[in-house]
C-alpha cells in the first residue's frame, strides 16, 4: 500500500522535492496554551518548512522537562509527538544520519520508488514509548515520518520533507545546547517562585513579558506578536541584566520628556 493510499502525513504538493524553508523564528512562551495542569513552557522555535509549520517546544511539568514537536498543514491540521530530553537527543543524533543518507541518493525517480516506500529507519524505545523513524519516498518526494505509540497502541505521527532535515536538526540542537538532555525531574524544593507573566498591547502588535528558568538561572524572554499573521520575534534576558536594561530604559525616557518639553517651549515661543 503506497503512503497516499494509507492516508499518512505527506508533505503537500508537488512542490516536495524542491520545496523552501523558511528562516527559524521563535515564539513567546504561554503563546500556546497546554491543556495540562502544571505544565511550563520554558522555550519554542518555530521552522517553516513548504508550506508547513513545525513549532518545537521545550515544556517542564512536575516529572521533569519534555519536547514537544508540533506539525501544522496548510489546512490547519495539526499533528503532534512528544519525547522526553534524552529522547530528544537520540531522535537529534538519527537526524544527523538521515540527513546524511538523503545527501546521497540521486534524483527521485517515481517510476522507481522503494516496494515499501522506505530508504532507512529507526527505533528509538523509551520506557513506554517507541518511535519510529522512517525516511520515505512516494510520487510526491521524499521525507521523514516520525511515529510515536505508546504502549504499542495509540500512534501520533508527523512528517518532515527531506530537505528541511538540516534546518529541523539545528533547531533542535540549539534547544537541547540551552535546556541540556537530561530529563531533570522537578522537586518541591528545586522550584522558585517566580513574578507573573504579563502582556501589553500597543498600538496593533500585542508584547508578552514571560519569566522562565533554566540551569543558567532566571531569564526574561520578551516578545513582540503582530496580531494580523502571529508571526513573532522574541529575546530573552538574563536576570543579572534586568537593572541594566531599566535603567538604560529609564534614561530614554527622561531624555524623551526633556526633549519633547523643549519642543513645546519653543512652539510657545514662536506663537508669542
Amino acid at each position: 500500500m503506497s503512503d497516499r493510499e494509507s492516508g499518512e502525513e505527506q508533505p503537500q504538493g508537488p512542490e516536495s522535492v524542491d520545496g523552501h524553508v523558511e528562516r527559524l523564528q521563535q515564539r513567546p512562551s504561554g503563546a500556546e496554551v497546554d491543556g495540562d495542569s502544571g505544565v511550563q513552557e520554558l522555550a519554542t522555535k518555530t521552522l517553516h518548512i513548504q508550506s508547513k509549520r513545525y513549532y518545537i517546544d521545550v515544556k517542564q511539568n512536575r516529572r521533569g522537562k519534555f519536547l514537544k514537536i508540533a506539525e501544522v498543514g496548510a489546512g490547519g491540521n495539526k499533528n503532534r509527538v512528544t519525547l522526553a530530553m534524552s529522547a530528544a537527543a537520540e531522535l537529534r543524533d538519527h537526524l544527523t544520519d538521515f540527513s546524511e543518507c538523503y545527501a546521497q541518493l540521486g534524483p527521485a525517480n517515481p517510476e522507481n520508488l522503494p516496494e515499501d516506500g522506505r530508504l532507512k529507519s529507526e527505533v528509538i524505545v523509551r520506557e513506554n514509548r517507541r518511535y519510529y523513524l522512517d525516511l520515505k519516498e512516494n510520487n510526491r518526494g521524499r521525507f521523514l515520518r516520525i511515529s510515536q505509540t505508546i504502549d504499542r497502541q495509540r500512534r501520533t505521527q508527523i512528517a518532515v520533507p527531506a530537505q528541511g532535515l538540516v534546518e529541523f536538526k539545528n533547531a533542535l540542537t540549539e534547544l537541547l545546547d540551552e535546556f541540556g538532555t537530561e530529563n531533570g525531574a522537578a522537586t518541591p524544593e528545586g522550584q522558585q517562585e517566580l513574578p507573573e507573566n504579563r502582556s501589553m498591547r500597543v498600538e496593533n502588535k500585542n508584547f508578552y513579558f514571560d519569566i522562565g528558568n533554566n540551569y543558567r538561572g532566571i531569564f526574561m524572554r520578551l516578545s513582540e506578536v503582530q496580531p494580523r499573521n502571529q508571526y513573532r520575534t522574541s529575546i530573552t534576558i538574563p536576570e543579572r541584566s534586568w537593572s541594566r536594561f531599566r535603567d538604560i530604559f529609564t534614561d530614554y525616557c527622561d531624555k524623551m520628556k526633556e526633549i519633547r518639553t523643549g519642543q513645546s517651549g519653543a512652539s510657545g515661543d514662536q506663537g508669542e
